[in-house]
């Protein structure tokens, strides 16, 4: 790339996603006096994964005064846990409320970021041919955005109705129809149970159990949501007294024998829900609990009890027109197909087509090729100014993703003044320190649950796994708390 004067919209930090992560950046930004950002969003609406994900029963799995800013309370949260329409509501509210969508560009969806070692600045490219200059950028995208599709043998020739549970067709009427859910993951939990009363037929196809525990449904009264935003103090020890309840769960995720005893009861409580002994058996999980995500759900396992649901464990073998056949030879006749089957999570798939070059034009995916990595979840050496919210190493597996997200901003920020106060053009992490970390992680999943047996969206296909924060978020938020300026080189001067 040349040096000067470079053509595009030149702005000092472009955001890439308007979901809880780049709304965060760009509130913080802006309290930190930087106006001059812009946040592309490839949607025509705020929310990434809750404006994607309507379905039937969408919720969160984690409480509803936790999953949000601390920095933009609720005191009238409906119930323990909220509805994707509620989370929705409150992301469109904050929204407006930090008047962020002044700044938000919509249909823009980023597809190259190249930087310029002699400006110490980033072009951001976008598929409608617009291009954005910038100083740092943030990928706040996600790694939950594009939907997983299953290869299986003539899905393409299919001639009834196909609905991915993240693209959800709410015109569409499943009224005494035969139909076909292809998982049994966190989303076909959640709308499974909700479309079975009214379908004719429902084949549930399950390749691997879940271990699934109960769901506190009790609603907040209003009696509750009047002292809380009367005494803002009694809400911010609610939330404080759910994230250390959280956090206390994280002890079994590094002790498998501590998860074998919780393990225990969480069965005994799943058994009283199926009636067929025989039934039940197939819906017990065969790795250690925490291994793959715990799901939670008081109406799963109670569907299954429902004449008109069936549950099939025999692997799928093709679908035909107006049918899905399995290994055991048997055909049964569909009319629509749901597809629960989650999203691609390894960055190097979603981001295939994606040019991304750093410094002296290397390519991200090369970098990657053996297993995504950032320091942090956040800086990639040889990329200097670009930033990931919930990157690899630093998603959950026990408490709020929000509390992470926040952590990370402070973070970024602090690298941003840093650079600022140096006079750099740019900051990145040294090579040497990110595979410090990287080590440091792999040392910290050995002899944890993560690392006990089973295949989880946590991993890449060949099974290593690159999503996992393998600590504690309060040791996560005191690591993002303070820089550690040797473990970054700064280039450039800013001009």
């Amino acid at each position: 790339m040349n040096s000067g004067k470079t053509q595009g919209n030149h702005v000092h930090t472009v955001i890439v996603g308007a979901g809880f992560g780049g709304l965060c950046m760009g509130i913080k930004l802006r309290e930190a006096g930087v106006e001059d950002f812009v946040i592309l969003e490839k949607g025509s609406e705020v929310g990434g994964t809750w404006r994607d994900n309507q379905y039937p029963g969408a919720a969160c799995d984690v409480q509803s005064h936790l999953y949000s800013f601390s920095f933009a309370p609720k005191s009238d949260w409906s119930q323990r846990y909220a509805g994707w329409a509620e989370i929705q509501q409150y992301i469109l509210d904050v929204t407006e409320r930090f008047d962020m969508r002044s700044r938000i560009r919509f249909g823009r969806e980023v597809n190259s970021a190249v930087f310029d070692e002699s400006s110490g600045q980033w072009t951001i490219g976008t598929s409608s041919g617009e291009t954005y200059v910038c100083r740092h950028w943030v990928l706040a995208s996600g790694p939950l955005h594009v939907p997983a599709y299953p290869d299986i043998k003539g899905l393409d020739t299919f001639k009834g109705k196909i609905i991915h549970s993240a693209r959800w067709d709410k015109s569409y009427d499943f009224s005494g129809k035969r139909v076909a859910s292809l998982g049994s993951g966190g989303s076909a939990i959640q709308y499974v149970p909700e479309i079975a009363p009214t379908c004719g037929k429902l084949h549930v196809f399950q390749r691997t159990p879940a271990w699934v525990i109960q769901r506190d449904e009790r609603t907040y009264p209003e009696w509750r949501k009047k002292l809380f935003g009367a005494l803002p103090f009694l809400r911010t020890l609610h939330r404080w007294r759910l994230y250390w309840g959280n956090e206390s769960r994280v002890w079994p995720l590094f002790t498998p024998a501590l998860a074998r005893l919780w393990q225990r009861r969480v069965l005994s409580i799943m058994r009283r829900q199926v009636s067929d002994s025989a039934l039940f058996k197939k819906m017990v999980p065969g790795y250690t609990i925490g291994c793959k995500r715990v799901l939670i759900s008081n109406k799963w396992l109670p569907t299954f009890n429902r004449p008109n649901v069936e549950l099939v464990t025999d692997g799928i073998v093709e679908i035909r027109e107006h049918s899905i056949v399995t290994t055991d030879g048997k055909e049964r006749d569909i009319e629509c197909l749901v597809l629960g089957t989650g999203f691609v999570t390894d960055p190097r798939l979603y981001m295939k087509e994606f040019t991304l070059l750093g410094l002296g034009g290397r390519r991200l995916q090369d970098d990657w090729a053996k297993i995504p990595t950032a320091y942090l979840g956040v800086s990639v050496a040889g990329y200097p100014n670009m930033f990931q919210l919930v990157g690899p190493h630093s998603a959950l597996g026990h408490n709020s993703i929000i509390f992470m997200i926040e952590a990370q901003v402070r973070h970024i920020l602090t690298c941003m003044e840093e650079a600022k106060r140096r006079s750099a053009a740019w900051v990145a992490v040294k090579p040497e320190a990110q595979f410090k970390f990287l080590n440091w992680v792999s040392d910290q999943l050995q002899g944890t649950v993560w690392t006990s047996g089973c295949r989880a969206w946590y991993q890449t296909a060949e099974g290593v796994n690159f999503t996992i924060w393998p600590g504690s978020t309060w040791a996560y938020w005191l690591a993002c708390r303070r820089l550690k300026s040797a473990d970054f080189e700064f280039g450039g001067l800013a001009k």
